[in-house]
């Protein structure tokens, strides 16, 4: 099966070509990054409207490196949520319409789904799982029996962990976008600032990272008032070192309670080098799965990996109108 995907539920507008869910034939990612940088974050509206721009270069780039014609396709898959309402338009929109103009089944994917099976991509998911989540947007524990069965275990009550990367970054006056940078910062620097680490209740899943994002912009406000100089380094390294001590203390909490051997860790943060380095550190024994990197940040290849077993679970319509909401359950 040919898989023709469309993702642009953030800033990235991108078509991927996907063969059974496995061999990726292209992939075309147009990223926004320079636009947002001078706003330091993404603006829906410039979003929204950039993806309009770019929507049909992508398409078409994306149909000639795959070396296919129309008629080789057999599904259109695309990113119904969640996701900045305008940019999710414009991608549903361009797949409805591609798919009405060649009569070809359209079918919806939830984007979460899609950065779970972009560790499909180049592996093979073993169930049963916990996936973590971590990305601009989203910070969650889902365990998978098989495909397409998902239970949330938790989510974050407040900012998403790369949200308050993006935070802390601007706090430091760093540039955006805040998760690379701050990563690359705290490789120079040690842990030196007591900064909190929020675990809730320890024996619950949820999150929560505005507690974190408070305290360093508590040590910024006081520092300057006293006209102190922060290290920037140390201060990264501390912030970076407190949030992957919770994302980890959860995940094994997880692993452990649901007795699993497979992990599978996705969305923008998985590409966070500390967060990689310290996962297959200090979980020993367990089947580690993180995708390659250009499959951790958004992209249409992951939405067409979900699609090819989404369409084996509940089939495609051919009405063209995305149907359902984004919950994840669906």
């Amino acid at each position: 099966m040919i898989i023709l995907a469309v993702e642009s539920s953030c800033d990235e507008t991108s078509v991927a070509v996907v063969k059974d869910g496995k061999e990726v034939l292209s992939n075309v990612v147009n990223s926004q990054i320079d636009i947002h940088k001078k706003f330091g974050g993404v603006v829906p509206e410039i979003a929204s409207r950039n993806h309009i721009i770019n929507m049909t270069y992508v398409f078409k780039e994306a149909i000639k490196k795959a070396n296919i014609t129309h008629d080789d396709i057999d599904l259109v898959a695309v990113t119904h949520g969640p996701g900045l309402i305008g940019s999710l338009l414009v991608g549903i929109n361009a797949a409805s319409a591609y798919a009405l103009s060649y009569d070809k089944p359209l079918i919806g994917i939830h984007h979460l789904k899609g950065h779970i099976y972009a560790a499909n991509i180049d592996n093979d998911l073993k169930f049963p799982l916990i996936a973590l989540l971590v990305s601009g947007g989203h910070t969650e524990l889902i365990y998978m029996e098989d495909h397409g069965k998902y239970e949330i275990l938790g989510e974050t009550l407040d900012d998403a962990v790369g949200e308050a990367y993006d935070k802390v970054a601007r706090m430091l006056d760093l540039g955006y976008p805040g998760g690379p940078i701050i990563d690359a910062l705290a490789e120079k620097g040690k842990d030196t600032y007591n900064l909190t680490r929020p675990y809730l209740d320890k024996d619950e899943y949820m999150f929560s990272f505005s507690g974190i994002k408070s305290a360093v912009n508590n040590i910024i406000y006081h520092a300057n008032r006293k006209g102190e100089e922060i290290n920037k380094a140390n201060l990264a390294c501390s912030f970076q070192e407190a949030v992957i001590d919770v994302l980890i203390y959860k995940l094994k909490l997880a692993v452990k309670n649901y007795n699993v051997d497979n992990i599978v860790i996705a969305g923008g943060v998985a590409a966070n080098k500390r967060l990689r380095q310290r996962v297959f550190k200090e979980i020993e024994g367990k089947n580690i799965i993180i995708p390659k990197m250009e499959y951790c940040t958004d992209n249409a290849a992951m939405i067409g990996a979900a699609a090819y077993y989404e369409y084996k679970k509940r089939g495609a319509s051919k009405d063209y109108l995305i149907k359902g909401s984004s919950q994840l359950d669906l």
